[in-house]
């Protein structure tokens, strides 16, 4: 009789058996990105309420401390239609026990009572996509961006790029690892995470966020990259070109309870 592991058991024993890079896997963060697609302002009151006094503070009691919360931009995204939960965690195990330890807070389930509880006809959401990844070796931790601008007004722009083979997804790693990163610090983009994705429906692919105090600094920002002779340089190379087969685009901002 087999025994199927799930998902995170078996990205637990390839990060522990084989997946040692210059940063040690023990000193990387992992991420988990949760997308619910809605429908309508309804759905977002139901998920910000839930979100903010129920989810948040028992995702905070568990010893997450910093938590982000993101929406879509109206008119910047398609039809699309996002609320956007970025979780941190120092160990993968941290991801396997999260939500044993959430649904044993007699707290959350009090303040989540309404959401657990949603009718089949009347879910507080579409649907929900939960991306695993793991922190660059170069950037091994998040960010909290340094932004004054009112949270409504800034743009933080999640990328995702696939590749057509693991291996030029490797070299897209690579290339980010060998200066790209950098100079998004440098010209300061604000990057909250580069993340290698572990399990993702667009795999093999990458993701990272940048933080821009409005829409005029990231157009400014942008410029200057594309401008900058680093770039120019890095980006003829032959061993990066093709490495990048799709990529998408989510413009957002961070909700008023989110904490970067």
């Amino acid at each position: 009789m087999r025994t199927l592991l799930s998902p995170i058991l078996i990205v637990l024993f390839f990060l522990t058996s084989s997946c040692k890079t210059p940063t040690t896997v023990d000193e990387r963060d992992f991420y988990q990105l949760n997308m619910y697609t809605l429908n309508g302002a309804e759905q977002e009151t139901v998920m910000d309420k839930y979100l903010e006094d129920a989810y948040l503070p028992a995702l905070r009691r568990a010893g997450i401390k910093k938590v982000g919360a993101f929406r879509t931009i109206e008119g910047k995204n398609g039809d699309l239609n996002l609320l956007m939960v970025f979780i941190p965690f120092k160990q993968i195990s941290q991801v396997q026990e999260l939500q044993s330890v959430i649904e044993s807070d007699d707290e959350y389930l009090k303040a989540a009572e309404d959401f657990i509880q949603s009718p089949h006809d009347h879910p507080p959401y579409v649907r929900k996509e939960s991306i695993l990844m793991t922190a660059f070796s170069k950037t091994p931790h998040f960010n909290v961006p340094d932004l004054e601008t009112a949270k409504s007004e800034r743009v933080y722009e999640l990328r995702s790029y696939q590749s057509a083979t693991e291996e030029l997804y490797k070299r897209k790693v690579e290339m980010f690892d060998s200066g790209e990163s950098e100079l998004f610090i440098e010209l300061g983009f604000q990057p909250m995470f580069f993340g290698e994705v572990l399990i993702g429906g667009d795999m093999p692919n990458l993701m990272y966020m940048t933080c821009h105090a409005n829409e005029a600094a990231q157009a400014t920002n942008w410029e200057s990259f594309r401008d900058h002779p680093e770039w120019k340089e890095m980006k003829v190379l032959d061993r990066y070109k093709n490495t990048v087969s799709q990529s998408d685009k989510y413009f957002l901002y961070p909700k008023e309870y989110s904490d970067f």
